[in-house]
């Protein structure tokens, strides 16, 4: 994979799924050695709940960065972020902005019209002004990708970040697959 990328070492490795068939104490021995072996400079999960995330830190040997999930104003991960930041882990949020659903939203449109901003800009802001979340935002236009990188010259005050947090009552979870997906928190 290195040589296809054309790197010598990647940034960051995550095991994607949690695979049932294999136990977690295996893929993490798996994942710290390619650790030590310096093939990557940091290692991680993705789509792991708390009891998966609790495993996974107790058996590598090597510290896990982050645990990339599915994370926008309408899901609740509060379970999760306690997890994290016990671990003392970052949250890659996959589907920051709820696949364009945050687009006429009434709460996160009042938000965005009040700093001249769009829906997306202000929910990725409200992610990122979180402290320990990364988004990973899809743009396949590179008028979308400017959009996306233009949230870092305006904040948002107590008032609205609460108001968007509120969002996560709805539930709204977008990401059910495979079909042996653990049971989230």
């Amino acid at each position: 994979s290195l040589r296809k990328l054309g790197v010598d070492v990647v940034d960051l490795l995550l095991i994607h799924w949690p695979n049932p068939e294999i136990p977690v104490a295996e893929a993490m021995k798996a994942l710290s050695e390619v650790k030590r072996k310096k093939l990557t400079r940091h290692i991680g999960v993705s789509n792991f709940t708390v009891a998966l995330l609790d495993q996974a830190v107790a058996a590598a040997s090597e510290p896990l960065v982050t645990d990339q999930i599915e994370y926008h104003p309408f899901v609740d991960q509060t379970k999760m972020f306690a997890a994290m930041r016990r671990h003392k882990m970052a949250i890659t949020a996959y589907c920051p902005v709820a696949r364009g659903k945050v687009v006429g939203d009434p709460t996160i449109e009042a938000i965005a019209k009040a700093h001249g901003k769009t829906a997306g800009q202000v929910t990725l802001r409200w992610l990122i002004q979180q402290g320990d979340v990364i988004a990973i935002p899809k743009a396949s236009r590179r008028e979308r990708l400017e959009e996306n990188l233009a949230i870092f010259d305006f904040a948002l005050g107590d008032a609205e970040m609460k108001a968007m947090s509120a969002l996560k009552a709805r539930g709204l979870r977008l990401v059910n697959e495979p079909a042996w997906v653990p049971a989230w928190d």
